[in-house]
């Protein structure tokens, strides 16, 4: 069975953000030579870790979170939880009473837009999809090994180590998930560095329009940069910054904002940042495994087996392309397995 493989002869394949892509997911398994025991995907000799993001956007949400879940049940598969599972409980989760909310994550058009395909598609199946709430209460928010780490968006040392001090694991609880709607507070701290990143605002009077037509303040940041001195050096996210922008120099204190990832530090993988590249490492001890799958990109893992210099050869990934024979709206996978 995969549950009893001693973790120093386990090899380990992170595998990136699936958004409901299950079929897709179910050809990168099988690629990756995982085969089903029980209707269970499992390895003899490997180990799955889902960076996360198993939700939302894509046509086979129920699917997915049941393989996922299954194959961590049984040993043979690992998972950090992604911001749309945190953002499915506060969705989901009432405030209390005098808080001025009604939930958590208030329901507005573009939290019921983010979230309309997976609610969707639990329509005739409340109790399963209350059972899968309950279930991302147990998804830690990183993973530490001796010689790898992964978590959904950033390694913040200092939050994590406190945040293992005063929760007493990985894990969060109801009384955090409340906290955290209040984003100036420790636990909103955590949720939004470790599962959204670190950003920076951009200049006064400056905003930016992303690819879905959310104006922003701020953009995304790199946390692992070296000796950053513009913006352009630190800037990590899809949506590029205005070149007049991207050419401003940092100043001091932007500088001592920013997060640092120790090059001696065991390697850190992260998924989140919707890539469209070929794969390959970002630094030699950090990897970003989310390549757009839920937009025709790939469905992305790494094959680690406790190399400290990450290599570009062991990725490995599905393409995912439009296929009439289910739905043209929809992404699913056809032959096109690259390694």
């Amino acid at each position: 069975m995969a549950g009893t493989i001693h973790t120093a002869s386990r090899g380990y394949d992170v595998i990136g953000d699936i958004h409901g892509c299950g079929n897709t997911l179910a050809m990168l398994l099988e690629q990756m030579g995982y085969s089903k025991v029980n209707g269970v995907y499992q390895h003899r000799r490997r180990q799955a870790i889902f960076i996360g993001d198993i939700i939302d956007r894509g046509p086979r949400v129920r699917e997915a979170l049941h393989l996922v879940r299954d194959m961590v049940e049984r040993g043979s598969a690992r998972i950090v939880m992604g911001n749309h599972e945190y953002n499915a409980l506060g969705y989901c989760t009432r405030a209390r009473p005098g808080s001025g909310r009604t939930w958590l994550r208030e329901h507005t058009p573009r939290h019921d837009r983010l979230i309309r395909e997976t609610l969707d598609q639990f329509e005739d199946y409340p109790q399963e999809w209350n059972d899968f709430l309950d279930w991302f209460y147990t998804l830690p928010l990183f993973i530490e090994e001796d010689d790898f780490r992964a978590v959904h968006a950033c390694w913040d040392s200092e939050l994590i180590e406190r945040f293992k001090r005063e929760q007493g694991g990985a894990c969060i609880d109801e009384e955090f998930l409340h906290a955290s709607a209040d984003i100036s507070s420790f636990a909103g701290e955590v949720m939004d560095t470790l599962l959204r990143g670190t950003d920076m605002r951009l200049p006064p009077g400056m905003t930016i329009t992303g690819r879905d037509g959310y104006v922003r303040e701020f953009f995304r940041t790199k946390f692992w940069a070296d000796n950053p001195r513009t913006y352009s050096d630190v800037v990590f996210q899809p949506d590029p910054l205005p070149p007049e922008v991207a050419s401003r120099k940092l100043t001091e204190e932007e500088r001592s904002q920013l997060i640092t990832y120790p090059s001696d530090a065991p390697p850190v993988f992260v998924g989140h940042y919707w890539m469209d590249s070929r794969p390959a490492p970002l630094k030699h001890n950090v990897a970003c495994v989310d390549f757009s799958a839920v937009k025709y990109g790939r469905l992305v893992a790494y094959r680690m087996d406790g190399e400290q210099e990450l290599s570009k050869d062991k990725f490995v990934w599905v393409n995912v392309v439009r296929d009439h024979r289910d739905s043209p709206d929809y992404p699913i996978s056809e032959d096109s397995v690259a390694r």
